[in-house]
């Protein structure tokens, strides 16, 4: 795991950046007001550039510092080098800003002339102070995201745990009958099984659509040794949306669903539809006309939610129909 104290994002850099900006403004207001000499805009310009610069010159060493330097170096040193480093962005920046604008006439220059090293090492002790501060702020961020994700995991696991495995109990029982009826298809029951277990065991969250696919699949062909072959499964899957991230078993539990709920002793047809927008889980058997969500129903939408893929919601006009609605920000992720 990366190490809080190291970790420091682009858009992290770009508020600190913004912050000073800010900052320099409101010291050269200070300038502004102190000597009437300096109330020019070039006042403003120069302290507020100045500002800015020294805020990238820090972005750049510290991340420098940060990714190739203290990783390889024993902690206790960390501190100092975190010191030398803050300090020479702020004393560096300043020195860069104050050269670049001493070759154009301005007053401010003029005025900062016979003190401006000591202005340097000023600044220099300020940004390291300014960014003790601030590392103190993203560390407790940072760490915080990482006990809201470990919450959300144990979430996720625990809701995982509720999956129902009565299938493989009852598909156990059909092989140990067809092992003296059909050794051939009991044997292709237990591969089956197999499969369906080593992708089960998957400590994955999410998987692709395909790869869920390939799950229904197993388990539609482990389900048939007991149905006798009169689960169809049709898959209109389309190949854009193959790659997208999904719950583990959520088409699953849709399909084992549609099996407990609609099949009545006769071929049963389940329909499976990938959209843009949606997953669809249709069949032709018994439609409810009071939909309760039970144990599993609860689970995936509550996973859904969790995850930020989406929620789950059903239809019962023409076929028991449910259907995951993926949110906006899947779509375009």
């Amino acid at each position: 795991m990366e190490s809080f104290e190291l970790k420091i994002s682009i858009k992290d850099w770009l508020y600190i950046i913004t912050i000073a900006a800010f900052f320099g403004f409101l010291i050269s207001i200070f300038f502004y007001f102190l000597n009437q000499d300096l109330q020019k805009i070039s006042t403003m310009v120069f302290s507020t550039s100045a500002a800015i610069i020294i805020a990238i010159f820090s972005s750049i060493l510290i991340s420098i510092s940060n990714s190739f330097i203290l990783p390889l170096v024993n902690k206790q040193f960390w501190y100092l080098i975190s010191f030398l480093f803050s300090f020479l962005s702020g004393a560096l920046g300043f020195l860069f800003s104050y050269f670049l604008f001493s070759y154009f006439s301005i007053k401010i220059i003029e005025f900062i002339e016979p003190f401006y090293i000591y202005i340097s090492i000023t600044i220099g002790f300020l940004t390291f102070l300014i960014g003790l501060i601030l590392h103190q702020f993203i560390s407790m961020k940072y760490k915080n995201e990482f006990i809201r994700n470990e919450i959300l995991e144990s979430k996720l696991k625990a809701l995982e745990n509720e999956l129902n495995p009565h299938f493989l109990f009852n598909a156990l029982n059909s092989i140990s009958e067809l092992i003296y009826i059909d050794k051939k298809k009991a044997e292709d029951s237990v591969l089956n099984v197999s499969k369906f277990l080593r992708n089960a065991l998957n400590t994955d969250s999410l998987v692709s659509t395909s790869k869920e696919l390939d799950m229904v699949k197993t388990y539609v062909n482990i389900e048939n040794t007991r149905f006798e072959d009169k689960i169809k499964l049709n898959i209109n899957n389309n190949k854009d949306y193959e790659d997208r991230l999904i719950p583990k078993f959520s088409i699953q539990l849709l399909v084992e669903n549609a099996i407990k709920h609609g099949f009545e002793g006769k071929e049963l047809d389940i329909d499976i539809t990938i959209s843009k927008e949606t997953i669809e889980v249709s069949n032709n058997g018994k439609i409810e006309e009071f939909v309760k969500y039970g144990t599993g129903l609860k689970n995936l939408d509550k996973r859904l939610e969790l995850l930020k893929v989406g929620n789950l919601d059903y239809d019962t006009d023409e076929k028991m129909k449910f259907i995951i609605r993926i949110k906006s920000e899947s779509i375009n992720s």
